[in-house]
């Protein structure tokens, strides 16, 4: 008799599994995984100059190159790892991310020139994912009841950790210089690792070969109603997000009429929206759980897609910061929430397939993102790449309304 993803997620409930435990330590070693990945992001066109790149033209240029290059490998090796997690583990998965992770970062504070650290950029790509492997591992040891709470807390440290961790990193490098950073980086992954080995619990049983011939095809996955809507959703969220990196700071400088301190108040307008999803993060992931996570995802996205065009018609600093705070909230319970969805529409022995498609997936939203903000802003102007996110993510509320059929 085959159960649906619903009930296998209700027969996981409180069944003496020590899930508060495993999510404790899990929430701190992505906190510390996201936090060594970050140490590096201040110094990166830096570091390019440092180890050999002397034409200015070029810096930015190998900067975006070496931003992309994980993006592309990961988009590539994802699903292979969520293959194999289903079949050999999930906490498996995790430990191979981080001490991975751990390595390589440590090995670009040794390189010799920007081609070595782009081939240790690519590898990182192959070879990391602790978010998706993370989620994984965490999604498949939580009740049914508690996986928007709990993944909502997954998120927290996140943010936590992309706030942190850049800040930080730029401390310790201007202290001790960048290679150090990159050393004390990869250390502090190796620390988050561990801790997944000594501390988070699975129960893993193999399951059997008729279980994994039925469950293993991708067209398995893709016949789930409401996936590729899901999938859709995750492009175009991470596609939203990151298609502002590279136009945010010249926009806030064109709204404010800036002439000085054009960074430090874009640090501003980002730490509040990021501190405002990391509350919201955990509130709405705890709130989806009671009132269902496909009905708080469509408002959360539709007030999303709302701050994204109040982006565009911001005419001051103050109205800016305004938007970035209710655009944090809203932003933030979005991940947790798609999240918990996939959790409750997929069969538990292909959550490590389902997670790696969508680490894929936001691997390319995250790629194409910001080349299509900077291509649209220096082509028609700053303000028209919010209001195409914010018609995407719109119109593709319809098909997910539509499709999906979970609560």
């Amino acid at each position: 008799m085959t159960h649906t993803a619903e009930e296998n997620r209700g027969q996981s409930t409180d069944d003496g599994s020590p899930w508060r435990s495993t999510l404790a330590v899990m929430c701190i070693a992505q906190f510390l995984s996201i936090v060594g990945f970050a140490f590096v992001l201040p110094f990166i066109p830096f570091y390019v100059r440092e180890i050999g790149v002397t034409d200015e033209n070029l810096v930015p240029l190998w900067a975006g190159i070496l931003g992309a290059a994980p993006n592309l490998t990961m988009a590539i090796f994802a699903p292979l790892w969520g293959w194999l997690s289903d079949r050999y583990g999930r906490k498996l998965m995790v430990e191979r991310a981080m001490f991975a992770g751990a390595v390589l970062t440590i090995a670009m504070g040794m390189v010799g020139n920007v081609y070595q650290l782009l081939i240790l950029r690519l590898l990182g790509g192959a070879f990391t994912g602790t978010i998706s492997a993370s989620i994984s591992l965490v999604a498949s040891v939580l009740p049914g009841t508690k996986l928007g709470f709990g993944l909502g807390l997954m998120q927290v440290a996140v943010f936590l950790g992309m706030s942190l961790g850049p800040w930080i990193g730029g401390i310790i490098a201007d202290l001790v210089g960048y290679r150090l950073t990159f050393i004390a980086g990869g250390v502090i992954l190796l620390v988050g690792g561990m801790l997944v080995l000594t501390g988070a619990r699975e129960k893993f049983i193999r399951p059997s070969a008729v279980t994994l011939k039925e469950s293993g095809s991708m067209r398995t996955l893709f016949g789930l109603p409401g996936f590729i809507s899901l999938l859709a959703m995750f492009f175009i969220f991470h596609f939203s997000i990151n298609i502002a990196i590279p136009i945010l700071p010249l926009f806030i400088e064109e709204v404010g009429n800036l002439k000085t301190q054009v960074a430090s108040t874009t640090g501003l307008l980002l730490g509040v929206s990021g501190a405002t999803a990391a509350i919201s993060a955990a509130a709405i992931g705890y709130w989806s759980d009671r009132q269902g996570h496909k009905k708080v995802l469509v408002v959360n996205l539709f007030i999303t897609s709302l701050m994204w065009l109040a982006h565009a018609f911001s005419r001051s600093i103050s109205q800016l910061l305004v938007v970035r705070i209710l655009f944090g909230f809203a932003a933030g319970g979005n991940l947790p929430t798609m999240n918990a969805l996939v959790g409750k529409m997929t069969p538990k022995e292909s959550y490590g397939k389902a997670y790696g498609v969508i680490s894929s997936v936001t691997s390319i939203g995250m790629m194409l993102g910001p080349l299509t903000g900077g291509i649209m802003a220096s082509s028609i102007g700053l303000r028209w790449p919010f209001i195409l996110v914010s018609l995407l993510l719109s119109l593709v509320l319809i098909p997910l309304i539509l499709s999906l059929k979970t609560r």
